[in-house]
């Protein structure tokens, strides 16, 4: 026995060593590190950004999504005070990091009445918890009390009470009293009455639970403990929280003093020098609206495909200036995801980087407009003796095709077969050098499907790489703020400085983007995969290119005019996938409403040709010149090897054929053809007369009226009625018959979606 109460006793004092060990480094810690005011971080500044005329967009509290703004002890209301004191803390004068009494208080309920620990936090501990977020746990709490212990040693009491008042959550993002007082009253702290000062003192207990935006009674539950609790502390009588319960109080719309683009404000503010409290956007309000409506609007409307979120941005082509930016349909719903930036987000793209690449293989001279690509099922060996098979989502095949045809109808298989000839690599490195920085893995990674969207971009860098292609491959760096470069912060985080700075985006040839252009905007070209009256057929000039993700998950459109770039994602924040909608059908109806509300008033100047290329017929399944055995006759674009062989191959034919083969003849139209033409400004409705065999002194003639060519093309709007186009020469002339007549019917407005 002698010897089991000697070790018993040594266990006794090792225990007793070690608590006491625990209670001095403990009080080593509260006293050799206290928390003082210049260890609690805050942005007594508010910010207010302006629209580019000058109107404003809204005022942001703090830097960043957690709207908060600190104000001094004393410019808060005496009344809000007082009631956070009674509900959260009544005896917070009389004891230190821990109360005593509510510590034992609520021990004893959790021991005898199995409750859970709950009610003894002090203010301190619930700064400490606001200040370092701990779990929930007995380390936790031990962890939460250290804190507190912390902020007492290093903080008066009226410090550590201001900086509860500007730090405790109120709900919907709001940090601190004056925020909250800002955002669901329109006034300052320091000047809420009993009433609304009870009803902000009650959210701490549970800002989500108790959201006046959606838990209305129960918030007015807990404001009637508030006011009862200043009456049991006898800060007020019960004629005054009576009154108070009473009053009617209206709380603001859910915008937090922002009227329009919060997604730009909040990415825009972290880059504004912090000693600015007022900066002038790029924004344009008026469009900006627009652009939230009809983001609604569609979003609304293709609800039924399972369809929910979008983003879209504008950006002027002439300087770069972001002129709207919407990240999803509504910022202020939680139910939606609404927070989530859909113009900064990483998606895949589709189809919509297939511009840069056949820009870089035509500039390479790897293609030609005259290039005849095959689309036909195509397998590619890979590393490791995988197969890759690309297919497109037609799952029909066409033959040979022109690349004009390709690119403006999205093909996959010629895509891939042009990628395999410039390279994985080299495409890559052109996508970096136009600014997609989130390319971050190698070429093996990416492959063949590279151009197809086997990575992920924003929008923001998909639409500023159009914007350089709209420009002819001249770079520009998009800009959001029309202040001096100086309202900008030098210590904003690089990811966000990229976006301000100047790109390092090398120019390349520019009558290669032209003609790249141009078959962007050629709806003819794109009829075959679209039709010739969708969505993305504009009655001014426009190209444009669609992206539909794996699975329908996600669907862009980004087209631009001479003046504006505008780029459109639909799809689901939460990545399920749509109910079988495309680029076209998804995206493509908001980039038609922006484009046409950009010109109400005005069109846009056509696009200029590419700079030394010819216009010429070619045949369309062979891309040499026509024959007899042709069976599409078009025109296109030929550059200087194309257009000499054009010549050589016109030489050799005249002096093979025989008199009648080179006798003088009309192509097309042929005899009988009726066209029908559509009402309305359209511009680019053209027929284009072709005319082959011997043409000395030649002259083509409609209805008796002599035609005259441009650029050796003989093109003519349509008009209503009979014609006899006559083709004459030394040779001999050539007559054909044709009709244009309206359509059965033609509905004006918007296609519906």
């Amino acid at each position: 026995m002698g010897h089991l109460s000697t070790g018993l006793n040594s266990l006794r004092i090792r225990q007793i060593i070690v608590g006491l060990a625990v209670v001095l480094a403990l009080t080593a810690i509260i006293q050799f590190f206290p928390i003082r005011q210049k260890d609690l971080s805050h942005d007594g500044r508010s910010l207010e950004l302006l629209d580019r005329s000058g109107q404003r967009l809204g005022t942001l509290f703090s830097r960043d999504e957690l709207h908060g703004m600190h104000v001094p002890l004393a410019d808060i209301s005496p009344q809000f005070v007082a009631a956070v004191l009674s509900a959260e803390d009544h005896r917070f004068f009389q004891h230190g990091a821990i109360d005593e009494i509510s510590f034992v208080r609520v021990a004893f309920d959790t021991l005898v009445h199995h409750r859970p620990f709950a009610g003894a936090s002090t203010i301190s501990m619930q700064l400490a918890r606001i200040i370092e977020p701990v779990p929930p746990t007995v380390w936790g709490k031990l962890q939460e009390v250290i804190v507190a212990g912390r902020l007492e040693s290093g903080l008066s009491k009226r410090e550590i009470l201001e900086a509860y008042c500007n730090g405790v959550p109120m709900g919907s993002n709001l940090s601190g009293v004056e925020a909250a007082s800002r955002s669901y009253f329109g006034i300052e702290s320091a000047d809420l009455d009993l009433a609304q000062a009870s009803l902000l003192a009650a959210l701490p207990n549970n800002p989500v639970r108790l959201d006046p935006y959606r838990h209305w009674d129960a918030l007015k539950a807990r404001q009637r403990y508030v006011l009862e609790r200043m009456q049991v502390d006898g800060r007020i009588n019960s004629e005054d929280a009576a009154h108070a319960f009473s009053e009617r109080i209206d709380i603001q719309p859910q915008y937090h003093g922002i009227i329009a683009a919060p997604h730009f404000l909040f990415w825009l503010a972290p880059q504004i020098s912090p000693e600015r409290t007022r900066v002038t956007t790029t924004i344009d309000l008026s469009l900006q609206r627009f652009l939230q409506a009809q983001t609604r609007a569609v979003v609304q409307a293709l609800a039924p495909h399972k369809v929910f979120d979008a983003a879209t941005i504008v950006i002027d082509n002439r300087n770069g200036e972001i002129l709207a930016y919407v990240g999803s349909p509504d910022y202020f719903s939680d139910d939606i995801l609404g927070r989530n930036d859909g113009v900064q987000a990483l998606r895949q793209p589709g189809s919509a980087l297939k511009p840069f690449l056949y820009e870089l293989a035509l500039e390479r001279r790897i293609i030609r407009p005259t290039t005849i690509l095959q689309d036909v099922p195509t397998a590619y060996a890979l590393p490791g003796a995988g197969i890759y098979r690309p297919h497109d989502y037609s799952n029909t095949y066409q033959g040979d095709v022109r690349v004009r045809s390709a690119l403006a109808n999205s093909l996959n298989i010629p895509a891939v077969r042009v990628l395999s000839l410039v390279g994985v690599g080299t495409f890559l490195d052109r996508l970096h050098a136009l600014g997609f920085s989130h390319l971050r893995k190698s070429a093996d990674y990416y492959g063949l499907g590279l151009t197809l969207g086997g990575g992920e971009v924003s929008l923001y860098e998909l639409t500023r790489a159009y914007v350089s292609a709209a420009r002819g491959g001249k770079p520009v760096r998009l800009i959001a703020t029309l202040d001096t470069p100086a309202a900008l912060s030098s210590s904003s985080p690089p990811e966000i400085l990229t976006t301000v700075r100047d790109e390092t985006v090398s120019s390349s040839d520019q009558a290669t983007w032209a003609l790249v252009t141009d078959m962007l905007a050629d709806s003819h070209a794109r009829a075959a995969a679209f039709g010739v009256d969708s969505v993305l057929t504009l009655p001014f000039a426009a190209a444009v290119k669609t992206g539909t993700s794996s699975d329908y998950r996600d669907t862009w459109t980004v087209g631009f005019t001479r003046d504006y770039t505008v780029g459109v994602w639909v799809g689901n924040f939460n990545g399920t996938p749509m109910r079988r909608i495309s680029g076209v059908s998804g995206a493509g109806p908001l980039w038609n409403r922006i484009m046409l509300h950009l010109y109400e008033r005005s069109e846009p100047p056509a696009f200029d040709p590419p700079n030394g290329y010819v216009h010429r017929p070619i045949c369309a399944q062979t891309g040499t010149i026509p024959n007899k055995a042709c069976r599409n006759i078009v025109t296109e674009y030929l550059d200087a090897q194309d257009l000499h062989a054009y010549r050589q191959a016109l030489v050799s034919r005249s002096t093979t054929v025989s008199p009648e083969a080179n006798a003088l003849r009309i192509l097309f139209p042929h005899e009988g053809d009726r066209f029908v033409s559509y009402p309305g400004p359209d511009r680019r409705q053209r027929l284009q007369f072709n005319v082959a065999g011997e043409q000395r002194d030649f002259q083509l003639f409609l209805n008796g009226r002599r035609l005259a060519p441009t650029d050796g093309v003989y093109l003519w709007r349509p008009a209503l009625g009979t014609f006899t186009l006559r083709a004459s020469s030394t040779s001999g002339e050539a007559v054909t018959h044709f009709t244009v007549v309206p359509p059965p019917f033609h509905r004006i407005g918007f296609s519906r979606i």
